[in-house]
């Protein structure tokens, strides 16, 4: 069998830099007309990496018995800044199994049912704060509500002081990397230079300083108060939890996975809200269904609703069209493969292309439409539709991300009625590592808004 070339993007590394920062579906897009669906490119701060989008190429990676990939921390060193050395994601090998192991409980199961009525009470009590025929930002109001989940629900802090200190420190952190050129900061490493408080990278350090104190702080504290007390937040948990050989995390490691669930599930979830919220309501016929299903229930049990089908495609055909990441987390090859006829050496680093793989019209025909019917109509392989990634790096929150979002669309098309103000078509556009909707998208809340 003749082996086919891979080809490399032509342009120069930092032209590839700069164009998939500033408009990476844009760049994307353009490769998969230019190269099709396997192809290098330099993108990726100092590493060459092979982007695959085919679904076989993807199972052939990710097949557990293959053994043809490693997920080396290394490989995620762009994230650092933002998640800790101690994070999770940095880890190689076994101890990324073990931290693992411990992290993963609390997000499935009979505790994310726990969770559930908190999520909706927490969604009504933000919501209580928008005035009849006020225009509002949905993202900033859906980041309002999964802040809040993440602070309470998973950092567990009840007291009002520190939550609002919390709060306002992420916020203001988390905006300095939100538009395509402040993102610049953490995608272009080259930009990282300490130029003291007012330049970029020195703000966000100091403020990133200061998270750290609040949160070991808290940890602190709640060591003291774990063994006495009934708290079952996340962080309480993790606590309280050990590894196989008796040992627990330490608070660096604590301090560190607490940032990267929060990196993990607070804009992630409230971007996908925002755009699911767009959809619907660019598209009434849409609405009109899963608010019909969403009433036909007798009461709005939290396990009910996670279960409701076409609630679920709505939020599949969310993450599908835009997917909040664009790709997987980058791994490394440990032989060579023939994928599809391509040789691919031993050493390579490769990333799936979540965003491409999403938008192959042989498997989402009109891929560039919302059709939530397309999860109803046919179930997808975790190689066609994979929006928490996957393999040992895929996502360990995604139960509960997709819990939650079910949870908070529902508590707020079943007590609400809006009107989306946008009257051209939202775009798509980079916000830090996410791909977030052009101007958050614009809505109001209906003057005659009960039901």
């Amino acid at each position: 069998m003749t082996t086919k070339q891979i080809q490399k993007l032509k342009s120069p590394k930092f032209i590839q830099q700069i164009e998939s920062t500033l408009k990476p579906l844009e760049f994307l897009d353009r490769c998969a007309k230019d190269y099709g669906d396997i192809f290098f490119t330099n993108s990726f701060g100092n590493l060459e990496t092979l982007v695959v989008s085919h679904p076989q190429d993807i199972q052939e990676l990710f097949n557990p018995v293959n053994k043809i990939l490693d997920a080396p921390g290394a490989a995620n060193e762009i994230f650092k800044p933002h998640v800790g050395e101690n994070s999770l994601i940095m880890q190689d090998g076994e101890r990324h199994q073990k931290q693992r192991k411990l992290v993963m409980p609390p997000f499935h199961g009979e505790q994310t049912v726990n969770y559930g009525h908190q999520i909706c009470e927490i969604t009504q009590q933000v919501m209580q704060h928008l005035k009849p025929g006020e225009t509002f930002i949905a993202r900033h109001l859906c980041e309002d509500i999964t802040m809040t989940i993440m602070l309470k629900v998973v950092f567990g802090i009840e007291q009002e002081a520190k939550f609002e200190k919390l709060k306002t420190l992420m916020t203001t952190w988390l905006s300095l990397t939100s538009s395509p050129i402040g993102a610049s900061i953490l995608l272009l490493p080259f930009l990282q230079k300490d130029l003291g408080a007012w330049s970029p990278w020195g703000r966000y350090r100091r403020l990133r300083q200061q998270i750290d104190e609040q949160i070991m702080t808290e940890i602190l504290e709640r060591r003291q108060q774990v063994q006495s007390s009934s708290h079952r937040d996340i962080l309480s948990l993790l606590i309280q939890a050990g590894y196989d050989d008796g040992e627990s995390m330490t608070d660096i490691e604590l301090r560190d996975n607490l940032l990267t669930l929060l990196n993990a599930g607070h804009e992630t979830t409230a971007t996908s809200i925002a755009w699911a919220l767009y959809w619907i309501h660019q598209q009434p016929e849409f609405y009109h269904k899963v608010l019909h299903e969403l009433q036909s229930l007798n009461t709005p049990d939290p396990v009910k609703i996670a279960q409701l089908p076409y609630l679920t495609a709505i939020c599949q055909e969310t993450l599908r069209i835009y997917p909040v990441s664009v790709f997987t987390f980058p791994r490394i090859t440990l032989r060579s493969v023939n994928l599809r006829g391509y040789h691919v050496a031993s050493g390579t680093y490769i990333t799936p292309c979540i965003y491409l793989t999403h938008h192959r019209e042989d498997l989402y025909p009109q891929p560039e439409k919302f059709q939530p019917e397309r999860f109803i109509n046919r179930k997808y392989s975790s190689y066609e539709f994979l929006p928490f990634g996957g393999g040992s790096r895929q996502c360990l929150g995604q139960v509960f991300a997709l819990f939650e979002m079910k949870l908070i669309l529902a508590t707020m098309l079943l007590n609400y009625q809006f009107k989306l103000e946008e009257f051209a078509p939202v775009a798509p556009t980079r916000r830090g590592f996410l791909i977030s909707p052009q101007g958050g998208v614009k809505m109001s809340l209906a003057v005659d808004t009960a039901y």
